[in-house]
Formats: structure tokens, C-alpha cells, sequence
């Protein structure tokens, strides 16, 4: 663990979530990726390799930063930066269930990946793939392109042979999705879109249909839900997207595949799918932690139009800024992506489109008007509600006086804005800048070890001081550690406060103890009182 924590960028990582700056010395701020926030108050220690957000509370280390936004367990995390910085894993040993499920899923990946690099090699280097490049090349996707998604052609029969001969089974050939029960291969010849997690790996495919004689009867077909693909948890080309997402604070969100990969050609970036449905919960969740802003740019059918509404629906109560992209019918991103960004410039609100939808949905004047006020009476006040109250006026023809009966909500429909840490009363400031100021100049840790834990007031600040004493770190206490390393940063704490602030606790508690001390115990108190008073007075 030491040697991938060791060898991991700390700006690297928290970059791929949240644009930084580089405040003073080597600390960089940004915008905290965990919670809204317009002024940057979040603070990252990349030599200790410490975060936290002074805006909502937030902070831990390295490895809790990949847990939180990779949504990873411990060793998950740790996986996930040695393969990230190429750093080789030894893996102690664990229960035989554990190690069999660990090492079952690697070979799953195994499997996956170079099922992906065989496709690749029959699409762009057998005969079978001529017509198929033909038809991208048709659709104006050119080869880079398509290598970078990593395209590829399935065979149709034979791969389950040819992974039996690299030493692979009918279990984990079914567990990956690539067979059937009766042991053939799960995919006709196909166009292959390889899906993968946020990390890169492949987790499963979608294949488009090329022939009339296809056995199976969808346009498109995804792997069956299994170990490693789960639908509902994937965006298209999130793993391609995610700098581009976290750097432009916005996310455009279409229904297919080629659509990503030819506005991506185009040059527009900051695009994923949403495999062919409306947003499901854990796709918004992975979204949110890269920004708060997502364009819906759905078909304009009457499929398309319930995809976006039940997405953005899920996406406002979580508290998404929405706006969608309207289509003219039967035209698609992937038909016009050089004018993209443009149609993202005319994109409507959340409010304006909802209400436009709900009176071009009614039979009549009468039941526009009610439908269009249920959702209007849920939102605040904002530039967004009254354009889509002009649309109603506009639409419907109404009158002043009907708009004015039109109340605005007081909550709104905007997600919960996460409460702020607590304020710290003086006592508890004083114990956690002195701990602080010790985190930034270890040469003050020997002062701290004079020091009693009657010295401190709060639990955990005592526990923490022990942690320091000993030169142990407490994984329990990893957050507050990241509070007070940013705390010393931001208050400029330096080495000469930090003595003072020691010399303040003996202070206090030499006045608390003078309080209840009897006659023959004042004198020694004072005397010591009044050391640590002059020791105060030619510090300052």
C-alpha cells in the first residue's frame, strides 16, 4: 500500500474531479467536487497528500478521495491508483472466499480485454471487417476515432474456442457475457462497442446488428447483465469524458453511442450516453461528482421526449442544473456535430421546457393551464420560471392578473446544499489551531508531548494529540489530520504561533486549576502561571 500511495499524484487524481490552482507553495485549491460551490474552498496537501473542503466539511487522504469519488472500498482503492500509476500489487493472504472471488474477477477482465483486442484486430485487419469500415467511414467516423473507442467486429462462432485455447472456461466465458449457456458465442457477427467502468476496463459490450439474417432481433444488443456489467451503471465514453466534464463543469448526455464518438471527432468533448434510456440514479451519481450542469439531448420521438423527461426529473430533484437539447425530428448529434456547441447555446431550462411540453401534450387552453401551473408551483423564483411563465402567457393567451395568482415555491426543487461544518466555540478553536500548527512543524510535537490530555477539552482532540505524540497515525482520525493540515495553510500558522499556542493551552489550564486549587498549591500554580506568562510575553 505504501509504495502505490508512494508513487500516486495527488493533484493527478483530484484533477480528473475538479479543476485546481496552485495557491501557495506546492497546496492547490479548486472547487470542491463533493458539494456546489462558486468560490473555491477546497484545499489540497499534495506532498501529504491530504484534502479538505472548507465549505462543507469534507477531507481525508488519498486514498479516501479515490473511495468517495470512485465509489470504491479500501482495497478497491488501492487497486485503483496501482493501476493507475503502474505500481505492481502483492496481495496478502486473505480467506479462501475472498481470494477466489478477487482472482475470479480479474479473470473476467482478462477475458474481456482480450476478447476487445480480438475484435479490434478483426475489424481492422481481417476481410470480414472491409464492409463494416465501409460503413463507418459511411457514417463519417474516421479510423482514429473509432481506435480510440476501440471498435471492433465479433466473429459470430468461434470465440468461444479460440478463449477455451487461451486457457479460459465456460464460467467465466458466461460470467463475461461472451457465451450462452449451451456454450456459442453470445454475439453474432457484429459491430462491437466495447463498455467500460470509469476506470477504463472493459465491463461489456453493445453490439449493432449488420445483416438482414442477424438471429437476433434488436438494432442493438447488449451483453447480459452479470459479475461486472451492470446497465443502469453505465455512461458511454465517461472514461474518455471525465477530464473534459470536471475542466468545462458541464456534461452533454445523448442517447447513442456513435453520437459520442462523432462529436468527440468534432471536437466536442464533454459528451457520454446514457445506453439508450433515461438517466438512472448511479449514472447521475457518477456525473455529479464531476459537475453539476447536464444538457439532455435526446430523439425528439415520443420515446426520446419520456427518456428526457424521466431523466431530468431524477436529475433536478438531486440537484442538477438541467437544460435540454431539442432535435429537429429524425436528426440525430452524430448527423450534425460541428454544430453542436451552438445547439447547446439555444438549449432550454428545465422549467421552460417542462411547461412547453405540458401544453403541447393538453387537448385544450383549460388543461394546459393546470398542467403547466403543477409544475410551476414547485419551483422558486428565478430567471428560469419567469421565461417559462412568458411561454405560458404567450401559449395560452392568459391575462396579467392569472399570471400574478401564479406563487412561486419556497423550497424549490434544487437538491440540499450540505451543511456547513459547525463553528468551532474559542476553547475548541484554540485546541485544534494548536494541533494544527504541530502538523505543519513537527519540531513543535516535542512541546506538544509536555502537554497532558487534561490540556485539551474535546475527546477527539486529545486522541489526536496521543496519535501525534507517538508518531502514529490513527486511519480514524485521517480527516480531521486533512481539517487541521489546511487549517495551519489557510490561517498561515507558523512555527513561532504554534509556540504560543502551546504555551495559551498550559495557560488555560494552570487558570482552571488555580480556580479550585487550595492555599498550599496556589503559590506553586502562580509560579508556574506567571513562567508561562513570560515565556507568552517574549514570544510576542
Amino acid at each position: 500500500m505504501r509504495d502505490v500511495v508512494a508513487a500516486a499524484d495527488m493533484v493527478e487524481v483530484v484533477a480528473g474531479r475538479t479543476q485546481l490552482r496552485r495557491a501557495s507553495g506546492s497546496r492547490h485549491m479548486g472547487r470542491c467536487p463533493f458539494h456546489e460551490e462558486r468560490t473555491p474552498s477546497f484545499s489540497v496537501n499534495p506532498v501529504d497528500k491530504l484534502y479538505y473542503c472548507f465549505g462543507c466539511g469534507r477531507g481525508g487522504d488519498l486514498i479516501s478521495f479515490v473511495r468517495e469519488t470512485e465509489n470504491l472500498d479500501f482495497v478497491g482503492a488501492i487497486e485503483w491508483l496501482a493501476e493507475r500509476f503502474r505500481v505492481p500489487l502483492e496481495y496478502e493472504e486473505a480467506s479462501p472466499r475472498v481470494d477466489a472471488e478477487r482472482r475470479r474477477r480479474e479473470r473476467i477482465y482478462a477475458v474481456l480485454e482480450q476478447t476487445t483486442s480480438f475484435f479490434e484486430r478483426l475489424l481492422w485487419e481481417g476481410d470480414a471487417g472491409e464492409p463494416v469500415r465501409a460503413y463507418l467511414a459511411e457514417r463519417g467516423l474516421g479510423e482514429a476515432v473509432a481506435k480510440e473507442f476501440r471498435l471492433g467486429l465479433s466473429p459470430g462462432r468461434g470465440l468461444a474456442e479460440k478463449a477455451a485455447e487461451k486457457g479460459f472456461t465456460p464460467d467465466e466465458l458466461r460470467a463475461a457475457g461472451l457465451a450462452t449457456v449451451r456454450g456459442g458465442d453470445y454475439f453474432p457477427q457484429r459491430l462491437m462497442f466495447p463498455l467500460s467502468d470509469v476506470r477504463g476496463r472493459v465491463v461489456g459490450f453493445q453490439a449493432r446488428k449488420l445483416r438482414e439474417d442477424d438471429p437476433l432481433r434488436g438494432k442493438y444488443v447488449n451483453s447480459p447483465e452479470g459479475d461486472l456489467f451492470k446497465k443502469g451503471s453505465i455512461l458511454y465514453g465517461l472514461h474518455l469524458a471525465r477530464a473534459a466534464i470536471s475542466k468545462q463543469d458541464r456534461a452533454a448526455v445523448v442517447e447513442g453511442n456513435t453520437d459520442v464518438i462523432a462529436l468527440r471527432q468534432a471536437g466536442f468533448e464533454p459528451v457520454v450516453a446514457s445506453m439508450g434510456t433515461a438517466l438512472t440514479e448511479r449514472q447521475l451519481q457518477e456525473l455529479g461528482r464531476l459537475t453539476r450542469k447536464v444538457y439532455l439531448c435526446f430523439d425528439a420521438d415520443a420515446a426520446g421526449q419520456e427518456a428526457t423527461l424521466r431523466g431530468m426529473e431524477l436529475a433536478v430533484r438531486q440537484g442538477f442544473d438541467v437544460r435540454v437539447v431539442t432535435l429537429p425530428r429524425g436528426l440525430d448529434p452524430a448527423d450534425a456535430p460541428d454544430g453542436f456547441e451552438e445547439r447547446l447555446a439555444d438549449a432550454e431550462s428545465y422549467l421552460l421546457y417542462r411547461v412547453r411540453l405540458e401544453i403541447e401534450r393538453s387537448a385544450d387552453r383549460q388543461e394546459g393551464f393546470v398542467r403547466a401551473r403543477e409544475v410551476l408551483a414547485k419551483a422558486e423564483d428565478s430567471p428560469e420560471r419567469q421565461e417559462a411563465l412568458r411561454l405560458l402567457a404567450d401559449r395560452l393567451d392568459l391575462p396579467r392578473d392569472t399570471l400574478a395568482g401564479l406563487a412561486p415555491a419556497r423550497g424549490g426543487t434544487r437538491g440540499a446544499v450540505p451543511e456547513a461544518p459547525r463553528l468551532l466555540g474559542a476553547g475548541d478553536r484554540l485546541e485544534r489551531d494548536a494541533l494544527a500548527a504541530c502538523v505543519a512543524h513537527s519540531s513543535l510535537v516535542r512541546g506538544l508531548a509536555e502537554l497532558t490530555p487534561g490540556h485539551f477539552d474535546s475527546d477527539v482532540n486529545r486522541r489526536f494529540r496521543a496519535s501525534l505524540v507517538a508518531g502514529k497515525d490513527d486511519p480514524e482520525l485521517t480527516a480531521l489530520k486533512a481539517e487541521l493540515d489546511a487549517r495551519a495553510a489557510r490561517e498561515a500558522i507558523d512555527e513561532r504561533t504554534g509556540a504560543e499556542l502551546l504555551l495559551r493551552l498550559r495557560e488555560r489550564k494552570l487558570k482552571r486549576d488555580l480556580a479550585g486549587a487550595d492555599l498550599a498549591r496556589t503559590t506553586e500554580l502562580q509560579a508556574h502561571l506567571a513562567k508561562v506568562r513570560q515565556a507568552l510575553a517574549e514570544l510576542t
